[in-house]
């Protein structure tokens, strides 16, 4: 199965992040992306990648674990950014520094389970929309002109969203099957409670 490590936001800060892109759909160049849900929007902590259902239990232990000794914390979706010419994303601020720690605790206790090592350094985001083929589609995938782009992002640069509490690590199972990924949260524990 296809596992990866989230964060999910509540569903509060999700909504206002949706009602505050949704007038981005009109503006030149959203028509040419992808647009995820709110079921599609989790903050990635690790890609595991294919992993086997027999190394299920070690898995989860090591990130029962990783849950035990890293505490709640406090973020917001803020702002947007572009990946490329291909992918527009909302930001995240608060603390963000609690989320960079767990995310590396949880690439080192998987790392071993999984053999999975992130290439990329850790940049907590939600995917709003990818630029490519309309589903169902088999043609080149088309890229949205950055300067279009630039102009969705900046329509959600001063965005802020609700604060809200990380107080979950999930692991997540992808299905990409079919056109869009559907997502499901395997098993959660909850972070630590210092307060």
């Amino acid at each position: 199965m296809r596992l990866f490590v989230a964060v999910l936001p509540p569903v509060e800060a999700l909504q206002g992040l949706s009602d505050a892109a949704a007038p981005l759909r009109e503006l030149p160049g959203a028509e040419r992306l992808r647009w995820t849900g709110a079921e599609g929007r989790h903050l990635t902590l690790a890609f595991l990648g294919e992993v086997a259902a027999e190394r299920l239990p070690e898995l989860e232990a090591g990130l029962a674990a990783v849950a035990e000794v890293h505490a709640v914390h406090r973020l917001r979706i803020a702002g947007a950014g572009r990946f490329g010419d291909r992918v527009l994303w909302a930001g995240v601020d608060g603390q963000v520094w609690a989320l960079r720690r767990l995310a590396e605790a949880v690439t080192a206790a998987t790392a071993e389970v999984t053999g999975a090592t992130d290439d990329y350094a850790f940049h907590p985001h939600l995917t709003l929309a990818r630029a490519g083929s309309s589903r169902g589609h088999r043609r080149a995938v088309q890229r949205v002109a950055a300067a279009e782009l630039d102009g969705l992002v900046a329509a959600l640069a001063d965005y802020r969203g609700p604060e809200w509490e990380a107080a979950e690590l999930h692991l997540m199972r992808s299905d990409p099957g079919g056109g869009s990924a559907r997502y499901e949260s395997l098993r959660a524990w909850p972070l630590a409670d210092w307060s």
